[in-house]
């Protein structure tokens, strides 16, 4: 499997960033937020009134999931549910329909087995990452097994549509198959009967890599602080309104220990 050979230089110690003024740009609204998943929303409140929570979110993906992860934890976590990151840097993908993205998947789906035999979520989150290549086949058979290995887990399955990002170079070969996976992933999640949720981030991140909307970093493919952060914001009331949790107040948790996590340093973020 490629490991990413991009930069990661560490630069002075960074200021962290007023996560908290880039949130208030966040107008998505309640239905815009809704729009894309594929089951109903709602809360699942006893016949008492009073909040489920404490749910359990396994969040999967590549490095693109990975710059999301730490907001995502800190305001899941800030509104009472639990959260594990198995994101990776350079893979994370469960689609390998060539010989370079085969390794990882292998690397992947042992890794999904253990997080399931470990950590129980109830919830597994997946990103589609930028390394899903293969035929439309190969990928909706992917996401096909994903959604059978959480079923017999327990576990509700979102796949979740990346944001867009810069084609460079490297990405250029598979641009094709880049573009077919989120078009799969729906599929799956359509032809479910509501058992699969697929999440369209379009809403919130826009079509163009380059767009402010995006909130790319200096890279172009991942996110800073803020653009994490509107995101964590923004997964977190979609997963409250399904499940009947009070998503915490970004002031409880967007300017946290989170926003100097070192990957950001790598991505040269101020």
């Amino acid at each position: 499997m490629h490991t990413e050979t991009r930069p990661h230089r560490t630069p002075p110690r960074h200021r962290r960033p007023a996560a908290l003024a880039a949130l208030a740009l966040v107008t998505v609204s309640a239905g815009a937020a809704l729009a894309g998943c594929g089951g109903s929303g709602g809360g699942t409140a006893d016949a008492s009134g009073h909040q489920k929570a404490g749910k359990k979110v396994l969040w999967m993906g590549d490095s693109i999931a990975g710059a999301e992860a730490p907001p995502l934890e800190a305001a899941l976590t800030a509104s009472g549910q639990r959260f594990k990151d198995a994101s990776s840097d350079g893979g994370g993908n469960l689609v390998g329909g060539d010989k370079m993205s085969s390794h990882g998947a292998q690397v992947a789906w042992k890794d999904l087995t253990k997080n399931l035999a470990s950590f129980h979520p109830d919830v597994i989150a997946y990103q589609i990452t930028s390394y899903d290549w293969g035929t439309p086949a190969q990928q909706r058979a992917s996401y096909e097994k994903l959604a059978k290995t959480a079923r017999d887990a327990g576990a509700e399955l979102y796949l979740v549509s990346a944001p867009p990002f810069k084609i460079d170079e490297f990405y250029k070969k598979y641009e094709g198959a880049i573009k077919s996976a989120p078009e799969a992933a729906k599929a799956v999640a359509d032809a479910s009967g509501g058992k699969v949720h697929f999440v369209d981030t379009t809403p919130l991140w826009g079509t163009e890599p380059a767009g402010k909307q995006a909130r790319r970093s200096a890279d172009g493919i991942h996110s800073c602080q803020q653009g994490s952060a509107a995101f964590a914001k923004w997964f977190t009331e979609r997963l409250g309104k399904r499940y009947g949790f009070t998503p915490a107040a970004p002031d409880k948790w967007a300017q946290g220990s989170w926003t100097g996590d070192k990957r950001y340093a790598q991505l040269k973020c101020d």
